[in-house]
């Protein structure tokens, strides 16, 4: 186990150690700390003993935090190089966390830093789904294994009941029988997404699109059920999905990394084609390029597809020149890894610690 992997797979099983290896100090939320108190846009700061903050320093780094003017209970670490910083309660009664640059960073490797195992799974859950999709009619697993397909094959979010409920955005697991469009050999997915942004993501497979009209069939609102052995229906949701992925890999892997996995193939593929760079201004103007291209494919804003669904590593590899490295190599047999995937898992395995807090 390398250094990076070692320190990584720290996160979740021992944030105190982790947070010590990042110069930060863990601190959650307890009684001590400095709390907010007025309202209308006019605040002031307390401690714990209920003082008055007045100390410059101490203001000015809580201005610099931007803590949202609606938030209530606001609580804040006393500690600059805390690894959380501030919660709080917003307009909905949801508790909200503001935690420390570093930590968000390194929060963020280490959810990037699953692409490597991500990577070793893929032949054997692409494996098993060509297995369940082959099942005869339409039980459980045939139709989890159908929604895993569509994931893979058109990067629609899983979706969750909550988000639909709260915001009447859709996801694969909660699309609806209108939510599909049939022509003669492809459909359609038309619905409204996260963020109120309308898709219509097509599908050209022969045999996906005729199980997607079978399960239209069913009788009900919602596209995806299937039959249980007593012939009854039910839907499936996006705890289906995740389960179908532990058993398959006995790890937690989840339709979320699957949009990773495709964006980073995505933007390494892209960041090739767009080609060398001669300027850190022309540099910066391509790596944009490259990220809005992918953030298209996935349906995503910039900020949020280079946050979260394009490794850093291959962003890296572009700006430091080092992309033609990663040229797809011709013959790759890897049981249903393709070239271009073979060629992000070689970038990924020189991935550095200084890409971390980089």
């Amino acid at each position: 186990m390398n250094r990076l992997q070692a320190k990584l797979e720290k996160i979740g099983r021992d944030p105190k150690t982790t947070a010590k290896a990042i110069g930060l100090r863990y601190a959650a939320f307890s009684g001590k700390g400095y709390f907010r108190k007025g309202g209308g846009g006019s605040f002031h700061y307390v401690d714990e003993d209920g003082k008055k903050i007045k100390g410059k320093e101490v203001l000015d780094r809580i201005k610099k935090l931007v803590i949202p003017p609606a938030w209530e209970d606001v609580w804040i670490s006393p500690y600059e190089n805390g690894h959380l910083q501030v919660t709080g309660t917003d307009k909905r009664g949801r508790k909200q966390y503001r935690y420390h640059p570093d930590w968000n960073k390194i929060r963020n490797q280490s959810k990037f830093f699953r692409l490597r195992n991500f990577a070793k799974a893929l032949p054997t859950i692409r494996k098993q789904v060509e297995t369940d999709l082959n099942r005869k009619g339409l039980p459980y697993e045939k139709v989890v294994a159908l929604v895993v397909k569509l994931i893979e094959m058109t990067n629609i979010r899983i979706g969750n009941d909550a988000y639909k409920k709260l915001y009447g955005s859709f996801g694969l697991t909660t699309l609806r029988d209108k939510h599909v469009k049939f022509e003669k050999s492809s459909i359609s997915f038309e619905f409204v997404g996260k963020k109120g942004i309308q898709h219509k993501i097509p599908l050209q497979s022969r045999k996906l699109v005729n199980l997607v009209k079978k399960c239209k069939e069913i009788p009900g609102q919602e596209l995806f059920q299937y039959y249980d052995d007593d012939g009854k229906h039910h839907t499936i949701g996006s705890a289906d999905i995740n389960n179908y992925l532990k058993i398959i890999t006995g790890e937690d892997f989840t339709a979320k990394d699957f949009r990773a996995w495709a964006g980073s193939v995505n933007a390494l593929q892209a960041f090739r084609d767009i080609g060398d760079f001669e300027t850190a201004t022309e540099m910066k103007k391509k790596v944009v390029e490259v990220i809005d291209c992918v953030a298209v494919k996935l349906g995503n804003t910039r900020t949020v597809c280079k946050k979260y669904y394009v490794h850093p590593t291959v962003i890296a590899a572009y700006e430091n020149g080092q992309i033609s490295k990663y040229d797809v190599k011709k013959n790759i047999k890897n049981n249903q890894l393709d070239a271009e995937e073979e060629a992000l898992v070689r970038l990924l395995e020189g991935e550095k610690i200084a890409e971390v807090l980089g």
